[in-house]
Formats: C-alpha cells, sequence, structure tokens
C-alpha cells in the first residue's frame, strides 16, 4: 500500500505521521499543499498543526489549498483519507465531513492524555479495535470543540459515523472526560461512506513504546489490513 502525507505551512505532526505510517508499511511520500496533483496512494493523511497560523478559523485556509480538490476528488472515489487535529479542522473546513471545531470550553490550548472510547469498528480505521475498547491517547488543541445541529447529530448517531468519543478509564462518557466541550463527547467522526475519517486526538504520538503508549497504533495497522 501507499500514502501521502499533505503538508502545510504550519504543520507540525507531517513527519510524525510519516514515521508511523512507514513503520506500518504504509510507505508514505510528503505533498506539498500548493501541488495540483496527488500520486497514486491508497491513504491520504492531513496532519495536525497550525496551517496558515490558524488565521480566520483553524483550517479554513487550508481547505482552499490546491491539493485539497484532489484529496477530495480521492475521497470521492473511495480512497482512505484521514484528517488529524488540525487535519480534522480541515476536513470540516473542506465538506468532507460534517459540522465544525470550535475553541475549547475552557479557551484555553488543551495537551494531555485522554480516554477515548472506540465506537465502531465498521470502518477502515478500526477494525483492529474492538467495539467499546478504551484508548489512551493525547489531545493537544485549542479548537477543538466539536460542534453541529441536532439533525446532523441525529444523523450521526443513527448512521453510525461517531467513531471515537472522549471517555473515563472506566469507558464512562461524561462531562469530566470531555476535554473541550465537543456534543456527545465526539472526537472522532466519519462521513457516510466510512472512508473519511477526522479525529482530534494523535494516534501517531501513540503508536510506539518509546513515545509513551502503543493505543494509536492500530489505526494504521486497520488501514493496512483493511
Amino acid at each position: 500500500m501507499k500514502s501521502a502525507v499533505i503538508v502545510f505551512p504550519g504543520s507540525n505532526c507531517d513527519r510524525d505521521a510519516k514515521e508511523v505510517l512507514a513503520a506500518t508499511g504504509l510507505n508514505p511520500v510528503m505533498v506539498w499543499h500548493r501541488d495540483s496533483s496527488l500520486p497514486d496512494v491508497d491513504v491520504v493523511v492531513v496532519p495536525g498543526g497550525f496551517s496558515y497560523g490558524d488565521y480566520l478559523r483553524s483550517g479554513a485556509m487550508a481547505a482552499h489549498s490546491p491539493i485539497m480538490q484532489e484529496v477530495k476528488k480521492h475521497a470521492e472515489k473511495g480512497g482512505r483519507v484521514i484528517g488529524i487535529c488540525n487535519g480534522f479542522q480541515i476536513l470540516t473546513e473542506a465538506g468532507l465531513l460534517p459540522g465544525i471545531l470550535l475553541r475549547n470550553k475552557g479557551l484555553k490550548f488543551v495537551c494531555r492524555e485522554v480516554g477515548l472510547r472506540v465506537e465502531t469498528t465498521a470502518t477502515p480505521f478500526t477494525g483492529k479495535y474492538t467495539k467499546g475498547q478504551v484508548l489512551h491517547v493525547p489531545v493537544a488543541h485549542h479548537d477543538g470543540n466539536y460542534f453541529a445541529d441536532e439533525a446532523t447529530l441525529k444523523g450521526l448517531q443513527d448512521k453510525d459515523q461517531i467513531v471515537f468519543r472522549y471517555c473515563s478509564d472506566a469507558g464512562d462518557i461524561n462531562d469530566a472526560a470531555n476535554p473541550n466541550g465537543s456534543q456527545l463527547n465526539i472526537a472522532g467522526i466519519c462521513n457516510a461512506k466510512r472512508n473519511v475519517l477526522g479525529m482530534m486526538p494523535h494516534p501517531e504520538r501513540h503508536s510506539e513504546a518509546l513515545l509513551g503508549g502503543l493505543d494509536g497504533k492500530a489505526l494504521f495497522e486497520s488501514l493496512l489490513a483493511a
């Protein structure tokens, strides 16, 4: 399999993504945001960081970079796309995922490990997990508060598109486990075709024991297996 990591001015997790993709056998190439073509790849990663310095809104400017038109075409053809942190913000701004990411409820940057419950394994990103499994994965964001209107939230629930939710160590979904105020404790969602995933936590940062955890590794192994 082959993968691509999109690099924007302000990306700071692109190398992290490249390393875990390479270690998993997904053979990554780096693609600059101003490129107008995408290599023949199976997976596209839109990494974390602060694209364009988060001006206007997080991800708003990056969503209009030339390469994003190619990412949209890749997704429309069924190719896998994952947006992590700022990448999730970019995917919502580009219309590849519903909803929006607002400022954290506490109006402060949050950087710590959180509990994450796997809500569905019916995606190419979560096949190596079990439903209800509790992961521990780091977050690092200022604008991770997921918001959508009631109709969108109902649709996400009815169609099993909520992939990850913030939870306690015991797997309970409550306000105390929610680091940013996201509705329904949403930490990650997929599109209706289930080939596009956006998530605020950083699985690439918990994919090696040396980095403090391995709970994110199965996400990339799931892509390889799928």
